[in-house]
C-alpha cells in the first residue's frame, strides 16, 4: 500500500485533480499544502498541468510546479521528457519546455470532465 504524502499543490492542480487528494491542509498564496496519495503519479500531472496554457522555462516551471525538492523534480521532467510528455527546446540562452500531444492526451486522461 502506498503512504499518503504531504506536499504543496498549487490551488488549479488540486481543484483539477480532487482525487489524489486526501486531506487539504492551509492555502499558502497559490498552492494549498495536501496530503496526497500516489505522489509520483500527482508530480506528473503537476508538470503536465503547467505546460499546457504555455511553454515555460526551467525556472517558471520549477517554481510553479511546487515540487520543491530540486532532485525530485529533474528526475521527473526528465521522465516526462524520455517519455515524449514534454519537449525541450533552446531558445536563445534558455530552454523552453512545452506539453507535447501525448502529453496532453495523458494529461486529459486524468482531468475530470463534468458531464
Amino acid at each position: 500500500m502506498m503512504r499518503a504524502r504531504l506536499t504543496y499543490v498549487p490551488l488549479e492542480v488540486a481543484d483539477q485533480f480532487e482525487d489524489f487528494i486526501i486531506k487539504r491542509d492551509v492555502q499558502i498564496l497559490d498552492a494549498v499544502k495536501a496530503r496526497t496519495r500516489d505522489y509520483s503519479t500527482l508530480s506528473l500531472l503537476k508538470l503536465l498541468y503547467m505546460l499546457k496554457g504555455n511553454p515555460m522555462t526551467f525556472s517558471d516551471l520549477y517554481s510553479k510546479s511546487k515540487i520543491r525538492m530540486k532532485r525530485s523534480f529533474l528526475n521527473y521532467l526528465h521522465l516526462c521528457v524520455d517519455y515524449n510528455f514534454v519537449q525541450k527546446e533552446a531558445v536563445g540562452s534558455n530552454v523552453m519546455y512545452s506539453i507535447t500531444d501525448k502529453g496532453r492526451i495523458m494529461l486529459n486522461l486524468f482531468i475530470h470532465k463534468s458531464s
